[in-house]
């Protein structure tokens, strides 16, 4: 068997440990790839047709799924069961007619949350993770899910790892594979075999899937997509069960609340009407119909049809949300976390000037930063995404020194990281000499230099305190040109001097920074930068009367005082990813929604930590992997755009909760009461379901309604006992209409049975429905509040519906009788008496209500790998692995698979699972 032999045949277990063993190049023949050209765009399309799609999940709506999240209702089964007996001992009408309104119900159910699931796919669809591959001869940017076996990638800073590779060529490359493994620090990567039969965290020429370049970068020929990854099959174990928001928690809630209000109803009418000696299966019917009854049973199909509706109107708004349920997140935040590059600022970070230190004069300055670059080509056209670096090659100060730069040839770079923030380049000149160029942070360069004159550092402070951008330039001359740069060598520098860049505050942020306020948020800077210089920023914005806080200062807190501190600060400079991350935890235990925007790679573990982590379609790979929320535009104003749509939602999704629980729980209060009196039932089970659909119908308008302008100025929280108040406060209000009704049948009109049914149907629906006017705001409805069009014409129209309907050809069918003209008058002046009494209602109960703030959300073990399962994620179903499909993993297997059989002497101990 060759060399090549065992990667062409290595099964989807195998085949990344298998490539590990060999040498590089054996790889590429058993791939039949070529070192430099890469695949030919023919051959990668053939491949994947073969291989399938570079993705372990699908986000695609699909109908069985759906259709079964409608009927699993255990209410619902039960009814069906009901129905079906009752059709077998001969009450064929009452069951089809039930089975009818129940396939309607579900039916409509069924069509929104299906659009609603269209219109998540289509939402996802514009959302694309991108990766540098090589086809065709040259770098070309691909789909991460484009991948196939045999393709080159390139690795650089911030970009997670799209398959598993097999590493060609490395420079100072380090991993972090913690979501695999659980090693909590970056492991160090190079192009060496190793033997077979080597763990998998030990495969050090490799890269694994889903992990986060950490620092360096690298090539890499793929050798495994998809479910045949290590992470896919652990991530296919997972199923597209997405992680819950606060939303979902507190709808969950709700309807455990429910569960227990239906449950006491159902059992205790049924007992009530058996005991009466009423027919066993109506007496069942009646009950279930009455806990379907308190059941908003449409409750789901409301929320996906507002979230639906707010997602396209927050997509034109360039606000791209990779989860519906964000929306509502997004709108239960009062607290943001924001960088200051592009957000504050234009982000167009124009070079100055250069500020010299010693006998060097400016031009040598700006020479030796074009030097110390990280890109082998120097020029403007392939700096790469470093903004300070791009600044500097498009001024015009550096043409002049493009043919001084000719006569460097560049031996060695040690890649910049977000712990030494600096970049060194070891370059030879004509003569021969060696010298380390270091280019990065004033305060980390200044540290790192022999002698700093005082006048050095009185021009640094000069210019951070007009609000300038700084980066300082040291060398070192006389390095021997070994090839590689180390850390260590970075000391006993010479400072060179200072570059000055410019990067002016946004027109527009204050505005922004204004209504934000306007919306009840507070918003602090995180930034990588001299807190002089964003405490600058912010003062000229007027994002003022906060103190600044430096990483030192947040490294030296415990978390206790760190929250204290908070509350007083404005910005934190020169944070580390790990204090970032510190101090969204901390806000986040002090209540309320926290957000956080940041694009770069040390922004990773803030996102991740928020309650709503903010994004820009510009933002490294990690970020926007992280991130719940994608702004098309990075400006303040668009976010505030989609704060505002998210609590117009969440308002309009508590209307159906307030107005459903209390009608509906006053009704069927109504119902049971009426049982225990009356020789026959109050209403039908048909028709306390018919009432139950037309008025659930009429509902399905709420996501179009107008919202007042105060319920946007703060965010609103799930308050279930808050709910329970209102249900138990205005549920009765409604009973004593009921009962006005039952007199006016039983004593005025002196009607029978289906008279008194059909009385009831009408009253109950009307005022249930038309309540829906006064309950949708705070204020005086109509004349200080008005709803939309569409919720008007639709309460009214089942209104109408609702009051035909006895005097229908179907009005036998139903059970129902004609009304007489004097019910109506009657009616109509209940109608204005209720609506009266709850605005009465209205001013006694908000005056007296105190919301309660939530505590925040407890994500599980698994988060982290659902999240970044969605990185690899198609609209085409998925295959499974070659070997089956694996079972769910959980952190401590997933750290025991990756882990080595024995630690070998001297390695570090893993560390605990995120």
């Amino acid at each position: 068997m060759s060399a090549a032999a065992p990667v062409r045949s290595a099964g989807p277990a195998d085949g990344v440990a298998a490539s590990a063993a060999l040498l590089g190049e054996q790889v590429l023949r058993g791939l039949d790839v070529n070192a430099e050209a890469g695949l030919s765009s023919g051959e990668a399309a053939r491949r994947r047709a073969r291989f399938g799609p570079n993705a372990v999940s699908s986000h695609r709506a699909r109908f069985f799924p759906v259709l079964w999240h409608q009927l699993r209702s255990p209410l619902l089964g039960l009814l069906l069961g009901a129905a079906v007996a009752s059709f077998l001992v001969g009450e064929r009408s009452d069951a089809v007619i039930i089975g009818v309104i129940v396939a309607v119900s579900v039916g409509l159910g069924f069509v929104n949350e299906y659009r609603a699931e269209k219109a998540a796919e289509a939402l996802h669809s514009q959302i694309r993770h991108t990766t540098v591959a090589v086809r065709d001869g040259r770098a070309v940017s691909v789909d991460v899910t484009a991948l196939v076996p045999g393709d080159l990638v390139e690795l650089h800073l911030g970009d997670i790892v799209p398959a598993d590779l097999r590493l060609l060529e490395v420079t100072g490359l380090e991993c972090d594979e913690s979501l695999l493994t659980g090693e909590s620090l970056p492991v160090d990567k190079g192009t060496a075999a190793v033997p077979a039969g080597t763990p998998l965290a030990e495969l050090s020429g490799c890269a694994l899937m889903g992990t986060v370049v950490r620092t360096g970068g690298a090539r890499g020929v793929v050798v495994s997509t998809g479910a045949r990854t290590e992470f896919g099959k652990i991530a296919a174990g997972l199923g597209t069960h997405q992680l819950d928001t606060e939303f979902q928690v507190g709808l969950r809630r709700f309807s455990l609340l429910l569960v227990y209000v239906a449950g006491a109803l159902t059992t205790s009418i049924f007992v009530i009407n058996v005991a009466l000696h009423k027919p066993i299966i109506d007496a069942l019917l009646f009950s279930l119909a009455i806990a379907v009854g308190i059941t908003p049973q449409l409750l789901p199909a409301v929320v996906s049809t507002s979230l639906a509706a707010g997602s396209r109107r927050m997509s034109r708004r360039k606000v791209l949300v990779k989860r519906l349920v964000c929306i509502e997140d997004l709108g239960d935040v009062d607290v943001l976390f924001t960088d200051k590059t592009g957000t504050l600022t234009l982000g167009r970070i124009d070079y100055m000037r250069a500020v010299p230190v010693g006998a060097d004069g400016p031009d040598t300055v700006l020479r030796w930063g074009l030097l110390c670059t990280e890109n082998a080509a120097r020029d403007e056209r392939d700096v790469g995404g470093n903004p300070l670096d791009q600044a500097l090659w498009r001024s015009p100060a550096a043409a002049g020194e493009r043919a001084a730069l000719a006569g460097y040839t560049s031996l060695a770079v040690l890649p910049f990281d977000h712990e030494r923030r600096m970049v060194s380049v070891l370059v030879r000149d004509t003569a021969g000499v060696s010298t380390l160029v270091t280019k990065g942070a004033p305060e980390s360069i200044l540290e790192r230099c022999a002698d700093v004159p005082a006048a050095a550092r009185d021009a640094l402070a000069a210019e951070f305190a007009a609000g300038n951008r700084v980066i300082a330039v040291a060398t070192r001359p006389g390095v021997a040109g070994s090839g590689q740069i180390r850390p260590a060598d970075e000391n006993g520098l010479q400072l060179a001097g200072l570059l000055v860049f410019l990067d002016p505050p946004k027109p527009d942020a204050a505005a922004a920074l204004s209504r934000l306020a306007a919306l009840g948020i507070s918003v602090k800077v995180v930034t990588g930068d001299n807190a002089a210089v964003a405490a600058k920023v912010c003062h000229d914005l007027g994002l003022g009367g906060g103190e600044a806080m430096t990483g030192a200062e947040v490294d030296a807190l415990d978390d206790t005082r760190l929250a204290e501190a908070i509350t007083s600060t404005t910005v934190f400079a020169r944070v580390s990813p790990e204090a970032k991350a510190r101090i969204v935890h901390a806000q986040r235990r002090s209540g309320g929604g926290v957000s956080f925007l940041g694009d770069g790679v040390n922004d990773a573990l803030a996102l991740h930590a928020a309650d709503v982590g903010i994004s820009v379609e510009s933002a490294t790979d990690v970020a926007k992997d992280a991130a719940d929320v994608i702004l098309l535009e990075k400006d303040l104003d668009v976010l505030a755009d989609g704060v505002a749509e998210g609590r117009r939602i969440f308002a309009n999704t508590i209307k159906y909760v307030l107005m459903g629980t209390s009608s509906n729980f006053g009704n069927m209060f109504s119902a049971a009461s009426a049982s225990l009196f009356l020789s026959f039932l109050p209403m039908l089970p048909s028709q306390i379901l018919l009432n139950n659909l037309l008025y659930d119908t009429s509902q399905l308008a709420i996501p179009t309604d107008n919202v007042d302008e105060e319920q946007l100025h703060k965010p609103s929280h799930w308050d279930i006992a808050f709910i329970r108040r209102f249900m138990i406060c205005f549920g009765p209000l409604s009973s004593v209409f009921d009962f006005i009704t039952f007199g006016v049948m039983l004593w005025v009109f002196h009607s029978g049975p289906a008279q008194f049914r059909s009385g009831w149907f009408v009253e109950s629906l009307a005022t249930q429905t038309l309540v829906i006017f006064a309950i949708r705001t705070r204020r005086i409805p109509f004349f200080r509040s008005h709803p939309s069009l569409p919720l008007t014409l639709s309460a009214l129209g089942v209104v109408t519906v609702g009051t035909l309907l006895p005097a229908t050809p179907l009005a036998h069918t139903l059970g129902f009788q004609p009304l007489p003209g004097a019910f109506f008058a009657t009616l109509v002046g209940m109608i204005i008496a209720y609506l009266v009494l709850i605005e009465v209602g209205k001013r006694l109960f908000y005056g007296a209500a105190a919301s309660t703030v939530p505590a925040p959300p407890r994500y599980g073990a698994l988060r982290h790998l659902r999240r970044r399962a969605a990185y690899f994620s198609t609209a085409a179903r998925q295959r499974a692995a070659a070997s089956g499909t694996p079972r769910p993993a959980s952190p401590r297997n997933v750290a025991q698979r990756f882990a080595p059989s024995s630690p070998p002497a001297g390695s570090r101990p893993p560390g605990r699972p995120q």
